[in-house]
């Protein structure tokens, strides 16, 4: 059987992983089998972290409407509740998007909840 060297194949791939961990602090862009390590952490991070920030922008935009009705007189939840009844298919994302850029739109979304 013929003798495998990896030579190239190893430094091909420890290239790409170094490459990958450019960034980072210490020995963690520069040792091999602790950028392996990091790599696998920050990978993990980034994937919770787009989870995250699902959560968090929803967070964000019920806040944004709880105090835009708050003004108008309306509780969020009534709000919300009254916007279903009324048929109203806006989902909170563009509602918080009609708040910071269209707020006479969104006032008159909040009337025709409030009279229908």
């Amino acid at each position: 059987m013929a003798r495998v060297k990896r030579g190239v194949v190893s430094r091909r791939k420890h290239n790409k992983l170094l490459k990958s961990t450019k960034g980072f602090k210490g020995t963690k862009s520069r040792l091999v089998k602790v950028a392996k390590e990091a790599e696998l952490h920050a990978r993990a991070y980034s994937y919770h972290g787009r989870k995250l920030k699902k959560r968090n922008f929803r967070s964000l935009w019920v806040t944004r409407i709880g105090e835009a009705t708050k003004k108008e007189g309306l509780s969020y939840s009534l709000f919300i509740n009254k916007l279903q009844n009324a048929n109203i298919e806006l989902d909170r994302k563009i509602l918080s998007e009609l708040i910071v850029s269209d707020p006479d739109t969104f006032k008159k979304v909040v009337e025709s909840v409030k009279n229908g």
